[in-house]
């Protein structure tokens, strides 16, 4: 806990989250969420001018648009291996497939549920990609998901130490928010591509 809370008022913490909230889409395992919303817990009641909101926010929403990239163009080209792994499970192509026809209808809402949901921006990231949606169908809605993601997390610990105090509780509290969030986002995508599938 000490070392954690040295690391949140330094200036390293935007390196930490850049760098987690970077890899979290190939390791969706990652507490990229938990870091963004212990250093906006910090910057609530910290004398010091760091971290500061609007650069933790930034720093976190940028590394998530380049992760979202990073996989995208991998699975752009992954070429035969991917098609073949993903040919493989019905699920998983029937998944791509719903994503193609969602994006090109402009329903590229999906992308920004997504990103809230667990392993969701991964899936989907990788699925545009693999799926070969071109990047000015898909890079607005992830840069819309990233920022949209990042300002969720950090006004979450942000309001709520200034409700709760700057507390492990008030972190505990936002994080519980941060993951109710995303039982809903997962609930709104399983149904989504269904509803844009409609004539």
């Amino acid at each position: 806990m000490e070392s954690l809370g040295a690391l949140v008022g330094s200036p390293w913490i935007y390196a930490a989250v850049a760098l987690s909230v970077l890899l979290d889409v190939f390791l969706p395992v990652l507490p990229s969420g938990v870091l963004v919303i212990a250093a906006a817990t910090a910057a609530a009641t910290a004398a010091a001018d760091v971290p500061d909101i609007l650069v933790l926010t930034l720093c976190a929403a940028t590394a998530s648009v380049l992760g979202d990239l990073v996989a995208w163009r991998l699975a752009w080209r992954g070429g035969p291996r991917l098609d073949r792994a993903i040919a493989r499970s019905r699920r998983l192509t029937r998944a791509q497939e719903r994503l193609g026809v969602t994006l090109v209808r402009g329903g590229g809402a999906l992308v920004v549920l997504a990103r809230f949901a667990p392993a969701g921006r991964s899936l989907v990231s990788l699925g545009a990609g693999a799926a070969r949606r071109r990047a000015r169908e898909f890079l607005p809605w992830s840069a819309l998901a990233g920022l949209s993601w990042a300002a969720y997390s950090v006004a979450l610990g942000y309001f709520g130490a200034h409700w709760l105090g700057a507390t492990w509780l008030a972190t505990a509290v936002s994080v519980g928010a941060l993951f109710g969030a995303g039982a809903g986002a997962a609930f709104l995508v399983r149904r989504r591509p269904l509803h844009s599938e409609a004539p």
